[in-house]
């Protein structure tokens, strides 16, 4: 990851912001006493203060210099939901219609769809890298690929991670219609029906599905909102459960946005080394980070090949780019006879578009581009969310990815709230579909993938506003 001069100081700002030693409205240094304490230009200095602006934490203001706009506030969770150590048969009936149901096109308020929406996603370049590939390719796109994918592709991939720490075999690599096939592939890989699978709670509702459509069993290892996947209750399940797969999204997990650190990934993999229990990591959303730098994926630490990763370009390029890609790990064997049932191989197309787009240095432009909006959309909907909504309602700040995990107050009528933003559009997903218990009903998920119009944040009034009606 490129490094900038301004870092070295927009980062002390950031830090001081975070821990509460600047808060909002208080007033920054001048542009001339940084450049001096820092040794750096007015450019670099001057491009350091419009970063610290497109994430939302500094503001400018004419004549008078650069002010702090956002202070984190204290109504975030400041724990973890307590679950019931229990094996569970996934039933699926009431998400599916919490889900599907609520997926219509060209609404106003797109609250509810984790993926990149038609005002942010790169048509431009997407579809001129297109027209390259079918002029450049002409037939040969009509025929079948290698069912592991194309092996140029897969070595690609294998450096794109491997410039963030996470070093993998492109030999050990599938090229995937998607994320979620790549799941079932990792799953079918390593675990038989009846088998029992950990998944982290809250869990996005298709890998629930993907989990039941195996004829696996379910126990929910509850998120720690503070520092992500709770190891110490995964031992608790160990003891007494054989589990014979972990699956977790490490980096900005969905819904709540959180990251773990390098210390808790660390600690996860040595209890599943213990127990031997294979990882499956999700890594959709890695690239999607607010900080610095990547965060490491819990693979950079696995030596044995007990990791598998899994990922796709349908959350940082646009959802219809039905293309992932699964590192097998020690799994390999297993792994490519189940992929080869699900078909012979993966979108010509896709795969040509993706290696030209990562031979060249155009994905990465995007992904920075796409990041600071993303930033910027998270911290605008955090503070509308804050402003509208009943002071003890509670939000958690995400540390990348697309989603904000809120819950209301005890006191809330969910269904009168949820029934209300039905008929007025306004379309949040509902906390008990990320679940298979009833933990989370007064939890729900708010997305900002998409540009957030003044026609929203009315719409998010208009929902703060019944929320504040439950006395």
């Amino acid at each position: 990851m490129k490094s900038y001069k301004y870092e070295i100081f927009t980062s002390v700002i950031e830090e001081q912001i975070r821990k509460r030693i600047l808060s909002k409205g208080q007033r920054l240094p001048s542009v001339r006493v940084i450049k001096t304490q820092y040794n750096l230009s007015t450019s670099s200095v001057q491009s350091g203060f419009d970063h610290l602006m497109i994430k939302g934490l500094v503001e400018s203001r004419p004549s008078s210099g650069y002010f702090v706009s956002y202070t984190p506030e204290d109504n975030s969770f400041q724990t973890r939901v307590e679950m019931p150590l229990v094996v569970r048969d996934p039933e699926f009936a009431k998400n599916i219609m919490l889900t599907s149901a609520r997926n219509k096109p060209s609404e106003v308020s797109s609250f509810n769809s984790a993926a990149p929406g038609d005002l942010v996603i790169p048509q431009k370049l997407i579809l001129r890298t297109m027209q390259e590939v079918i002029r450049e390719k002409g037939a040969a796109l009509l025929r079948y690929y290698p069912s592991n994918g194309l092996q140029d592709l897969r070595k690609q991939i294998s450096k794109q991670m491997g410039s963030h720490g996470c070093l993998m075999n492109p030999d050990e690599l599938i090229i995937t219609d998607g994320a979620l096939q790549a799941l079932t592939i990792a799953l079918g890989a390593v675990t038989q029906p009846g088998d029992i699978v950990a998944v982290e709670s809250p869990c996005v509702f298709s890998i629930l599905e993907a989990v039941a459509n195996l004829g696996l069993k379910i126990i929910e290892i509850p998120v720690h909102y503070e520092t992500g996947f709770d190891t110490e209750y995964l031992k608790k399940v160990c003891v007494s459960n054989e589990v014979k797969a972990v699956i977790l999204t490490p980096n900005f997990q969905n819904p709540t946005g959180i990251a773990m650190s390098d210390d808790a990934k660390k600690e996860l993999l040595a209890v599943a080394s213990i127990y031997q229990i294979p990882i499956i990591e999700n890594e959709v959303y890695g690239d999607l980070y607010f900080g610095e730098k990547r965060p490491s994926c819990i693979r950079s630490f696995d030596h044995s090949g007990l990791v598998m990763t899994y990922s796709s370009f349908s959350k940082t390029l646009a959802p219809g780019i039905r293309l992932g890609w699964l590192n097998t790990g020690r799994f390999y064997s297993r792994s490519e006879k189940a992929r080869f049932a699900m078909g012979r191989s993966v979108s010509p197309i896709y795969q040509e578009l993706m290696l030209k787009l990562l031979q060249g240095n155009s994905y990465e432009r995007h992904l920075r581009s796409f990041r600071k909006q993303l930033n910027r959309q998270a911290v605008e909907l955090l503070d509308a969310l804050r402003h509208y909504f009943p002071d003890d309602a509670c939000f958690q700040s995400p540390q990348g990815g697309y989603s904000i995990w809120g819950k209301l107050p005890e006191r809330t009528d969910m269904k009168a709230f949820f029934d209300y933003c039905d008929k007025n559009r306004i379309l949040f997903t509902p906390g008990n579909t990320f679940s298979l218990t009833d933990k989370y009903s007064h939890h729900f998920r708010i997305v900002f993938a998409d540009r957030i119009t003044p026609e929203s944040l009315t719409l998010l009034e208009k929902a703060g506003l019944k929320a504040k009606s439950y006395p």
